[in-house]
């Protein structure tokens, strides 16, 4: 049980705000780096990414000159390394150490993050975090930051700034300098629009902290509406004085509330109130009915349903679509027409999005697999699907494939390619994977979502150079004609029927569907009511018929309509073009508005970055308490995260020993390299009535290989390796010429072996899962000595998809001489002492169930999400030798239950926590009673801490 819990809670949140949001060692050594040096930002990227480059640095030094007086005057250089390994698109900064990377490959839907160049994109979205971390070290935060290094300030300014400020913040800037940016699209406010529509008037914890039952938009958009509102309303310099205010704790409780009553002369309930109030108005103005069917089944369900998206016609008339929930992962589902029942076939396999493609019984889609050794590497593999067999196939490996489409016959892929070296091609291939052919790109477009037509062309929705978007035409020798004007209006979800291409744009503040046939362009009003939210997805039917999905609050919701439902407003080509509105802030429209469009390419010096550039890079004082153990260490990380070091203090409060130690990793080659040395002053323990003093130091290295892959339905994960390391103790006092002082080395190798299947939000484990760890240690000079400890775990289904059965058992044997005594990592039955004995056996049955979802808080502190609990019963077996030489042989039994509350403290750090009840069927071996309580507080954290990111990870 731990004691101490403030202490050990204020510990885990100091230590998840300085954690790295880095792979540390994720590229491999072959990998060259360059960088660029300007006085506003060091650029590191790899060999080849040149253009990229200096197109970052130009901007991100722009937009010091310009943007910077709206968050603060103070600048510091920045390192932002670039990232092209990875398919996921994504971005973050953080401090401990002071760094960004830009994750360079653009995602397909355009509706999401825009259409603009993905790398400009990055850039006045993440600098805009850099502008924030510069100006917050003031005032308290400043106070951490000198006691404690980069941390300390990541600690005060997580407390004192929520991550709707940081988040809302950016998404304004990227807004305000662009053509785009979030604050233009649609789809970014659908979230919202299918709350209100739906009528889902949550609680503000609630928005803040999310829910497993229900759908609640993340920090993004509530973050956009609250800055937007904010600078609309009280003009440009609001947020700098609040935000400042805040980071200096102007108010110790609250702060940045305090500073919004300081400034707005209003309340931050009122003024939050107002900022919702007012989008909500300025959204309802720009279209959307609150009564369509969409909006109607959102207000009839009370809880999330299910996403069911890319529905698509069979031969037979029916509908294949992909159907994912909160209690079941995401598989392919086939729902009749008529009646409306629907069939599971397979579940779709690891991916970044939900997209595929149907045609003559087989089924297309990008799967995501990983590297199994180096971390930022990832890859878009193309799968198959037989309907009929319910067999999924891999057809590529180590592709960067996406978005496919198979014809109509089912014996042609087309799928993008987006290379590491930002290139984008349309390839050809058949259903065996073997490429057939590579189209020509001449234009440098930017394809997504390809069709086959059916006189042999594709079309597809294109992004141009500068992120305008059109629909194109591409014939098999790659030329493309545009079959629409270029804007900024953002195009997705094309499909065909006949010679009619149908697609969703954004348009006067919508997502609606438009078609386009024989050079005719048309708007396609949908029956059902016009939703409040987005209409995606359509596919005509060879009979006229026709499905879609809407976006609402309970998910992505499917609906179809005869061909006599369907009306078609005729549009001209000429009148295609509209900028994207600002929904309702004309503040956007001052000051450096569209700043991107009159930013060029840099032409600064570019040099070689070598590996070992800045190896040591010290940042932060990180504290580290676990009752009775307390560690101050000195960190350092370098930018690229192959070399990481400490040097650390520490005190044991229950023995009263002290200790110092260095330690290091290099993750720079296939296996990690470690190396370390601790002395401990004034270790003790007890013989023969008699307390024994000793101090001791020891000297380590060794290796580990961490190997982890995502393939299919499955993820794995591999880690063994070793150290070797020398023990020298030096006996004091009465005994001390009584022990034995003379050194010793001794080896620990080990190997860890996790493998599960996917997991949906709502389950508490894997419904498939096995885990395996194996150690040895074993003196390898001066006497013997060793021990052995095998575990591992099964989990299974339970009764209900949310529930789990846990199957646990271990081995644990060490040796009798008592030359040395190893660390005891034995899982003992809970309730009792946890004893080291000879040899151990243990048993263990878990079944872990949901109890219920409160998605209640208080006082803006602690949100409980969910309520679960375990029922468990543990066997062990022991034996062991007495000094008289007689054996000893013992049970020890126990079952109970635990309940664990999956919380959220401070609206944003996710923690959990549990109470457990012990009935000891065994006397325990130093005498406690048959009934224990306890309390189960972690020792590490379910999140890092706030770093800005831009999107969301792979499901």
């Amino acid at each position: 049980m731990h004691r101490f819990c403030l202490p050990l809670l204020f510990g885990v949140l100091f230590l998840s705000t300085g954690s790295s949001a880095q792979i540390f060692g994720g590229n491999p050594p072959s990998l060259k780096w360059r960088q660029l040096n300007t006085d506003t930002a060091r650029i590191i990227f790899p060999v080849g990414l040149d253009s990229q480059a200096q197109t970052v640095a130009a901007i991100v030094h722009r937009l010091a000159q310009t943007t910077r007086p709206t968050i603060g005057p103070r600048q510091r250089k920045i390192d932002i390394v670039l990232q092209n390994q990875t398919t996921i698109a994504n971005g973050y900064v953080q401090l401990a150490p002071f760094r960004s990377e830009f994750q360079l490959t653009p995602e397909q839907n355009s509706f999401d993050l825009g259409s603009l160049p993905w790398a400009r994109t990055l850039a006045i979205h993440e600098y805009r975090h850099v502008q924030q971390y510069n100006n917050f070290r003031v005032g308290l935060s400043g106070v951490f930051y000198y006691l404690f290094g980069e941390g300390g300030q990541a600690f005060a300014n997580s407390l004192a700034v929520p991550n709707w400020f940081w988040e809302g913040d950016a998404v304004y800037q990227e807004t305000l300098v662009s053509d785009q940016g979030r604050g233009r699209l649609p789809w970014f406010f659908d979230s919202y629009r299918s709350l209100w529509a739906g009528n889902k008037p949550y609680s503000w914890m609630k928005l803040r902290n999310g829910s497993l039952r229900d759908y609640v938009p993340d920090h993004y958009p509530l973050g956009y509406m609250l800055i937007a509102y904010g600078r609309e309303r009280y003009g440009d310099d609001f947020w700098r004085k609040v935000g400042r205010d805040a980071a200096a704790f102007h108010g110790i409780f609250y702060p940045l509330q305090r500073g919004i009553k300081r400034y707005a002369g209003t309340t931050f309930p009122q003024f939050r109130t107002s900022a919702l109030e007012y989008f909500r108005r300025s959204q309802q103005t720009s279209g959307g009915s609150p009564v369509a069917s969409a909006d109607s089944v959102a207000r009839t369900n009370k809880h999330f349903v299910a996403n069911e998206e890319f529905p698509q016609f069979t031969p037979g008339g029916n509908l294949l679509y992909m159907r994912s929930s909160y209690k079941r992962i995401p598989a392919f589902v086939v729902q009749d027409w008529h009646t409306g029942e629907a069939t599971r076939l397979v579940n779709r396999g690891i991916s970044q999005d939900n997209y595929f493609s149907y045609r003559n019984g087989r089924v297309v889609y990008s799967a995501y697999e990983t590297d199994p050794r180096w971390g930022w590497r990832d890859y878009g593999v193309l799968r198959l699907i037989d309907v009929d067999a319910k067999t999924d196939r891999r057809l590529t490996r180590r592709s960067r494939y996406f978005s496919p489409d198979i014809s109509e016959d089912g014996r042609t892929i087309v799928a993008v390619q987006e290379a590491a070296d930002g290139g984008c091609e349309l390839h050809l291939m058949d259903t065996e994977g073997t490429l057939i052919r590579r189209l020509p790109n001449p234009d440098g477009l930017f394809y997504t979502y390809p069709k086959f037509m059916a006189n042999g062309g594709i079309v597809t929705a294109v992004r141009n150079r500068s992120g305008q978007m059109s629909l194109a035409l591409v014939d098999t020798g790659g030329k493309a004609r545009y079959l629409l004007p270029f804007s900024y209006q953002t195009i997705g979800f094309p499909s065909v029927s006949g010679d009619t291409v149908w697609f969703t744009a954004s348009r006067e503040g919508q997502n609606r569907v438009y078609g386009l046939a024989g050079g005719q362009l048309f708007r396609v009003w949908l029956p059902h009511g016009d939703p409040g939210t987005g209409q995606y997805q359509f596919t005509a039917g060879p009979d006229g018929r026709a499905t879609w999905n809407t976006f609402t609050a309970v998910g992505f919701l499917m609906d179809g309509a005869g061909k006599a439902e369907l009306r078609y407003e005729p549009m001209a080509l000429s009148e295609w073009v509209r900028d994207l509105p600002v929904q309702g802030i004309d503040s956007l429209e001052k000051g450096p508005s569209r700043l991107l469009d009159r930013i060029t390419a840099g032409n600064y010096p570019a040099t070689k970055y070598p590996l070992a550039s800045h190896l040591f890079n010290f940042h932060s004082w990180r504290p580290y308490i676990n009752d009775p153990d307390y560690q101050l260490s000195l960190i350092s990380d370098n930018i690229l995260n192959t070399f990481e070091t400490q040097i650390y203090a520490a005190y044991n409060r229950d023995e009263h020993y002290k200790q110092v130690g260095v330690e290091a990793t290099y993750g720079g080659l296939y296996p990690f390299l470690d190396a370390g040395w601790d002395y401990t002053f004034d270790r003790n323990a007890f013989y023969r009535s008699q307390k024994v003093f000793w101090n001791e130091s020891e000297t380590r290295a060794g290796f580990s290989i961490p190997l982890s892959w995502a393939s299919h339905l499955n993820y794995t994960s591999l880690q063994f390796g070793s150290d070797i390391i020398y023990n020298q103790r030096y006996y004091s006092g009465v005994y001390k010429d009584s022990f034995n002082s003379r050194g010793f080395a001794y080896i620990d190798p080990y190997i860890s072996f996790v493998h599960q299947s996917q997991q949906a939000q709502q389950q508490i484990a894997p419904r498939f899962a096995q885990v395996l760890n194996l150690s040895y240690s074993s003196a390898v000079s001066a006497f013997t000595a060793h021990q052995f400890l095998a575990s591992g775990f099964l989990y299974l289904p339970g009764v209900a998809y949310t529930h789990s059965l846990l199957l646990a058992a271990a081995f644990q044997q060490r040796d009798t001489l008592g030359n040395a005594r190893f660390s005891n990592s034995f899982p003992f039955s809970r309730g009792y002492t946890a004893e080291n004995f000879h040899r151990m056996w243990r048993v263990s049955g878990n079944y872990q169930l949901p109890l219920f979802y409160p998605d209640w808080g208080f006082g803006n502190m602690v949100y409980f999400l969910r309520v679960r609990a375990n029922l468990y019963y543990d066997y062990t077996r022991a034996m062991d030798f007495y000094t008289n030489g007689q054996v000893f042989n013992g049970n020890f039994r126990s079952f109970g239950s635990e309940v664990y509350f999956d919380t959220k403290w401070w609206n944003q750090l996710a923690v959990s926590f549990g109470i457990r009840y012990s009935h000891l069927l065994d006397p325990d071996f130093e005498g406690r009673g048959p009934n224990q309580w306890e309390l189960i507080l972690p020792l590490n954290l379910l999140s890092q801490g706030y770093s800005g990111h831009a999107v969301k990870p792979v499901d």
